[in-house]
């Protein structure tokens, strides 16, 4: 006898049951048909790429959770993220692309991290990206969180608030103290001030050779709260002189104050100054975005501007400004916690159910009518009995039943049945049941 194999997968990959991948792919629609709206083009880009161009700029702990193997001659990875994937598109392609160029992709990306409770090795990301050619201009990172606002009003899963900053204005503070060659150990630091707590930040501060005066004066500074116009003035009111502060707040100010241009309201944003981003590709604008009821959720959307990402394949200046969204965990999340549940596992409004043999043709040319006029439908061709036929309609979760005999044959009827019982079960024509199913 064969030994068989237990049927299972790796930790840190997510497969779903009809329904709940249902309810995925209606996310995943609302996203794109979002990003469409504001103009952007679809990109697909391959899975895995020759190592030596996908690692460019890799190293460190984004190094070590890559997916690398040799076949035959050649050294590949899969891709980590869709953000240098997309560089490397463009800097090949920089002659076909009308720029700015605006992308979606909505792909899977592969990161061989120690998988835990909402994080994956297998997940899929919703990324957009504006590309400039030499200049980008500052109005583009007021879109982006225009974009996202849209986005979550759509998927409708609860208040949210979107949080921008600018590095320029933290680069150009740690300047004025005197800290320029900290400034990125410094920000990846504060950026994990809601993770680790302020009295752990000061000590990794303290490690890193700040005095504890300048300690003191930067968890004052990032701690600086109200609303856009009153951070903008405290800002200045600081009297800071470095060049890439006042930069950074100019932008700051012009970026939230187009934020309210493309309708946004102010509840649903903040300049926050605890905002980093550890990725030392971002040099300007900055955003995360918190679910408000579940700020254990994390930043569930973030992002920035770039100005130097596609430096290691062309000379050409290709600033950028990008957000992504980490749809896989998003969805477990709100998944585990209640926020969304599948309403029904059949993609199909309407079963066709011939009760003998003999109605089978009049069944498959009533359901072929259906699917022309945009509905979905599906047929059971079993020989079971009627009990088992709508014992199968009812697991199945599809909203209606269409039963058609002898007689609804003869009448050229069926027998429309509300499977939630709401409007019970009648005798139409197929035209009628169109009205009904539509």
């Amino acid at each position: 006898m064969q030994n068989k194999v237990t049927p299972r997968i790796l930790p840190g990959f997510m497969e779903l049951l009809p329904a709940d991948q249902i309810l995925f792919n209606d996310m995943y629609d609302t996203i794109r048909e979002v990003y469409e709206s504001f103009g952007f083009l679809p990109l697909d880009t391959p899975i895995i790429e020759l190592s030596e161009v996908l690692l460019a700029k890799a190293g460190g702990e984004t190094e070590k959770q890559i997916y690398r193997f040799q076949k035959g001659d050649n050294d590949l990875s899969m891709r980590f993220d869709l953000t240098v994937p997309l560089a490397r598109y463009v800097s090949a392609h920089a002659n076909d692309l009308v720029f700015p160029f605006k992308r979606y992709q909505m792909s899977k990306v592969f990161r061989g991290e120690r998988p835990q409770k909402g994080r994956f090795r297998e997940f899929y990301q919703c990324d957009i990206d504006i590309i400039g050619s030499e200049e980008l201009d500052i109005l583009y990172d007021a879109e982006m969180p225009a974009v996202i606002y849209h986005v979550f009003k759509k998927l409708g899963i609860g208040d949210f608030t979107i949080r921008i900053n600018n590095r320029k204005v933290l680069g150009g503070f740690f300047s004025a103290l005197g800290l320029a060659d900290k400034i990125e150990d410094i920000l990846r630091t504060i950026d994990k001030i809601e993770k680790i707590g302020r009295e752990k930040v000061i000590d990794e501060l303290i490690k890193l050779g700040v005095t504890e005066a300048d300690t003191a004066r930067i968890l004052d500074f990032i701690t600086i709260t109200g609303d856009r116009a009153q951070m903008i003035a405290s800002l200045r009111a600081l009297g800071i002189e470095d060049e890439t502060f006042i930069l950074g707040v100019n932008e700051l100010e012009t970026v939230s104050d187009a934020m309210v241009m493309f309708g946004m309201p102010e509840e649903n944003f903040r300049i926050d100054l605890t905002i980093a981003r550890g990725l030392d590709y971002y040099t300007g604008t900055v955003y995360e975005t918190v679910i408000n009821e579940h700020p254990e959720f994390g930043s569930v959307c973030s992002g920035g501007r770039y100005d130097n990402l596609t430096g290691y394949y062309t000379d050409k200046r290709m600033p950028g400004i990008g957000i992504s969204i980490g749809l896989t965990r998003l969805f477990s999340q709100l998944r585990d916690n209640g926020l969304i549940a599948p309403k029904t596992g059949s993609i199909a409004k309407v079963l066709v159910i011939p009760m003998d043999k003999e109605a089978i043709p009049f069944a498959v040319n009533t359901a072929n009518t259906f699917r022309a006029n945009g509905i979905p439908a599906d047929v059971y061709y079993g020989t079971k009995g009627m009990k088992q036929k709508m014992k199968y309609a009812a697991r199945l979760g599809v909203p209606f039943a269409a039963i058609i005999g002898a007689d609804e044959m003869a009448s050229g009827t069926l027998a429309l049945k509300d499977m939630n019982g709401g409007a019970g079960q009648r005798t139409v024509t197929v035209d009628e049941a169109i009205e009904i199913l539509k």
